[in-house]
């Protein structure tokens, strides 16, 4: 009898784990599954187990390509499996190609000649999937704000950063849900970080991924008036609950779609850029909406520097601003007061009200 050996972590069993279980017993006669203890998991990753030791052990023993199942217990990283392996000496460690600790377990397999078998990634019968990603969905939120962007933007995307900017922004209601969304598409306010983060991902690496930056799931996850400290991930420097700015805010649509990484590599004013942003931190900090009104005029002329067509209706608010990277999608437009924001709104039909959105704080 060819016996065959694997072992992880299996805190969360999933079609993935089950596929990998057949190919490693397709190349026996016995498959043991070794799965790490609570104390494993905490000690190398940080986290305690989703589920009862008994209750995992009872879901592998129930499966029908495994035939025994043990508990490793070694907390020497990687090799939890050990004692367990030396002790029953199977024939094969059937492992994955992305397995991080090859050279030890090796090592362990030279000691009762177990023949080290990687098996090829073959493709998936369902779509791939970790513990990690099955978490986050489980946590996914039901709705999600987007956001508006004040002053600082693009020192969020990693190599344009610069050491002392900021990046200023706020969470806004309505808030949207994978069945309701009420803004346009490509609009300039963080929806494909609010779209990642509904559908349980994580956010910020799928913006960097893009090749644009962190600001949008940033605060979308956080919420509130936020003030972040420019660099290669999101570090919050400030945050306030955006009261000051309730009942002043409309967004006007431009009737053109938005496209960060299109825009990226256009050249603009950085140093602007980041004046405007020591301003809007300085708003913030004294929570004077006056002030955010003048870094949001110096981010505007920064937006026109860079060729983008002015906005209307300039002379009916206080101040404007393109939204995200400009050149399209929506516009954020600040007013002296919220009639003078309603009037706005009824006057033009591409105008809609937002206000400020904190988790847990208010009505939304």
């Amino acid at each position: 009898m060819k016996r065959v050996f694997v072992s992880g972590c299996y805190d969360i069993l999933h079609a993935g784990h089950v596929q990998f279980f057949n190919e490693a017993r397709a190349l026996g006669d016995h498959l043991t599954v070794c799965f790490a203890s609570d104390e494993v998991l905490w000690t190398h990753k940080k986290r305690h187990s989703s589920i009862p030791y008994q209750h995992k052990l009872a879901l592998l023993q129930s499966l029908v390509m495994v035939d025994s199942v043990v508990m490793g217990e070694n907390l020497e990283l990687g090799l939890d499996f050990q004692d367990h392996f030396l002790h029953l000496r199977p024939d094969i460690l059937a492992v994955t190609e992305d397995d991080q600790y090859g050279g030890q377990k090796r090592a362990v397999c030279s000691r009762i000649g177990a023949s080290y078998v990687v098996l090829p990634k073959t493709p998936p019968k369902f779509p791939p999937v970790s513990t990690t990603g099955i978490v986050r969905w489980i946590r996914a939120p039901r709705k999600a704000p987007l956001r508006v962007d004040f002053a600082g933007g693009w020192l969020d995307v990693p190599r344009f950063s610069r050491p002392g900017g900021l990046i200023v922004n706020c969470a806004i209601s309505p808030l949207v849900s994978i069945s309701s969304w009420e803004y346009e598409k490509r609009s300039g306010l963080g929806g494909s970080a609010a779209w990642a983060l509904l559908n349980g991902k994580d956010g910020v690496d799928s913006e960097l991924n893009l090749g644009v930056g962190w600001q949008d799931p940033a605060v979308i996850s956080e919420t509130g008036l936020c003030v972040w400290k420019s660099g290669l991930r999101p570090e919050l420097h400030l945050k306030r609950t955006g009261d000051m700015l309730r009942g002043l805010m409309a967004l006007l649509y431009t009737e053109q779609e938005h496209d960060t990484p299109e825009i990226a590599a256009r050249n603009r004013n950085y140093q602007l850029i980041h004046d405007a942003s020591m301003v809007a931190g300085e708003a913030v900090l004294r929570e004077d909406a006056d002030r955010l009104a003048d870094a949001i005029r110096m981010s505007h002329a920064a937006q026109m520097q860079e060729g983008m067509n002015p906005l209307p209706f300039q002379e009916e608010c206080l101040t404007c601003k393109y939204c995200g990277g400009g050149w399209g999608g929506y516009a954020v437009y600040l007013f002296q007061s919220a009639s003078d924001r309603d009037a706005f709104v009824k006057r033009h039909a591409r105008a809609k009200t937002i206000e400020p959105f904190v988790r847990g704080y208010g009505v939304s």
